[in-house]
C-alpha cells in the first residue's frame, strides 16, 4: 500500500476515535515516561548488536582458516 494512503486512513483512524472520545490523550508524565522506556529499549537493542558475534559466513570463513593453518602445521 502506497505509505501516503496507508498516513491517510490512520489519520482518520485517529480522529474518529477522539471523536467518539476513545482516544488516549497522554499527559505530560505519561509521555516522559514512554520516551524515557523507548530510548533505553533502544539503547539496549545496540548494545545487544555490539555484542553478538559475527555473521555465520565470517564465522565459517575463521573456521576453515584453522583447518587449514592446522593441516599445514602437521605437513611440517
Amino acid at each position: 500500500m502506497d505509505p501516503e494512503k496507508q498516513r491517510r486512513i490512520a489519520s482518520k483512524g485517529g480522529k474518529a476515535a477522539h471523536a467518539k472520545g476513545r482516544a488516549h490523550e497522554w499527559t505530560v508524565d505519561e509521555a516522559r515516561e514512554a520516551g524515557r522506556k523507548g530510548g533505553s529499549a533502544s539503547h539496549r537493542r545496540h548494545e545487544a548488536l555490539d555484542q553478538q558475534p559475527p555473521p555465520m559466513e565470517q564465522q565459517e570463513q575463521t573456521a576453515e582458516e584453522n583447518v587449514v593453518s592446522h593441516s599445514h602445521s602437521d605437513h611440517a
